[in-house]
């Protein structure tokens, strides 16, 4: 089964515009765009034959071209990065069985991530969708929890069932955790990675579905497919050390930069 890479990346941001071209220093201090390093994220991932960046921007597009990665242009209209996908999926043909949405926002994604991502959903072809849940220790949990008492978009929490079914998503820190619980470390949330694996014959499908309430009321694009009663498969993956945050607010570039820093990554 062959599997592309495709990295949305839209200019028009209501929360961060023009967020692909924001600059994040290295712990060496070389500056890249967010979308370069996102892009040189994905091209570390084993399982895939092709990355692309997908966006209807010609800035975006300009930049993309000047680190020399392939772009495709896609409509203005697409209502969030899985329609993008679709839309750019369509464009390469029926060469790709699978159709990874790596976020133009998550430079820190490790690759193995993503290697188990695209393995899972070839295990278990049962599920439509795959994507990536992280074991939050009490500091993320905590980091989380800042961001919302702050009125910041943090990262995104998932809850699943005993099969690993994704039951929901949402921008709130779920489950509920008391402080007891927490700081004993004896609850669990689980962090959502913004990165899914789509067997190609769903996107279609979505685009077709329009718009969710669930999916307009948490901005999260993925509950559209449980809307729809499509599966979701939760693949908790390890991060091995590595430090995770995506780049939702400003206030995110310091975060993922010090991050940048403690691990060594250029």
């Amino acid at each position: 089964m062959n599997t592309v890479i495709i990295i949305p990346a839209r200019y028009a941001s209501t929360r961060y515009p023009g967020k692909p071209l924001a600059m994040l220093k290295g712990a060496f201090g070389k500056n890249m765009t967010l979308i370069e390093r996102s892009w040189r994220a994905a091209k570390e991932v084993k399982g895939a034959q092709r990355v692309v960046v997908a966006t209807d921007d010609e800035r975006i597009k300009d930049e993309v071209e000047r680190f020399g990665a392939e772009v495709i242009i896609t409509s203005e209209h697409c209502k969030n990065g899985t329609e993008r996908c679709a839309e750019a999926a369509d464009k390469l043909g029926n060469e790709y069985d699978i159709v990874v949405n790596f976020q133009g926002d998550a430079p820190l994604t490790p690759p193995w991530f993503v290697d188990d991502l695209i393995n899972a959903l070839k295990e278990k072809p049962d599920f439509h969708v795959a994507t990536p849940v992280l074991r939050c220790d009490v500091a993320m949990v905590n980091d989380l929890l800042e961001d919302r008492r702050n009125s910041l978009v943090g990262g995104t929490t998932a809850v699943f069932s005993k099969d690993f079914s994704a039951l929901y998503f949402s921008k709130e820190v779920i489950p509920f955790m008391s402080e007891q619980r927490l700081k004993s470390n004896e609850g669990f949330v689980y962090h959502h990675v913004g990165v899914y694996a789509y067997q190609k014959k769903m996107l279609n499908r979505y685009v077709g579905w329009g718009s969710s309430n669930l999916e307009i009321s948490e901005g999260l694009e993925q509950l559209r497919f449980i809307e729809n009663n499509k599966k979701i498969l939760c693949v908790e993956v390890n991060a091995k050390g590595r430090k995770f945050w995506e780049l939702n607010n400003p206030e995110d570039i310091g975060k993922i930069e010090n991050f940048m820093l403690e691990m060594g990554l250029s």
